[in-house]
């Protein structure tokens, strides 16, 4: 029985090793690059996703005009009156344009519900690390919908 576990391992592995996947994002190498014009809302969600716009340099440039906001609500508490389960809402709307033209008005909803942590301090940094994670993929998504017009 461990033979056959053995050569079920070695045989996923050699497959896995041979697969070509790459994921979507990580040619890093796009064709343009964006101004930011305007930035409105929250400070903490608006410098994760322009330093990850920061990073794109190519001929073709876009403008950005940038809004965002974070809310937090208690969704349940419990026999005592305190919160047990939380969710953390971000939103940002996000205008692209070129030579005075918009060419994207689009707005981006990211939510996550999570459990309330007895230590105040371990909340605190997965809050914080849960906000790192949705404002990157938020700015995943803007550069995905820029590549799809500058195609």
């Amino acid at each position: 029985m461990n033979k056959i576990k053995n050569y079920t391992l070695l045989f996923f592995l050699f497959f896995l090793t041979n697969c070509a996947y790459e994921p979507v994002l990580s040619n890093k190498n796009h064709k343009f690059s964006i101004n930011i014009n305007t930035i409105n809302g929250d400070q903490k969600i608006n410098s994760i996703i322009v330093n990850n716009l920061k990073n794109l340099n190519g001929e073709e440039e876009y403008n950005l005009i940038l809004s965002s906001n974070k809310e937090k609500n208690i969704i349940s508490k419990d026999s005592k009156g305190d919160p047990s389960i939380f969710e953390l809402k971000i939103r940002v709307n996000y205008i692209v344009n070129k030579d005075g033209e918009n060419l994207i008005d689009n707005k981006i909803n990211r939510k996550i519900t999570y459990n309330n942590i007895a230590d105040k301090f371990e909340l605190e940094n997965y809050e914080k690390t849960m906000i790192i994670n949705l404002s990157t993929n938020i700015s995943d998504k803007i550069i995905t919908s820029i590549s799809e017009i500058n195609e």
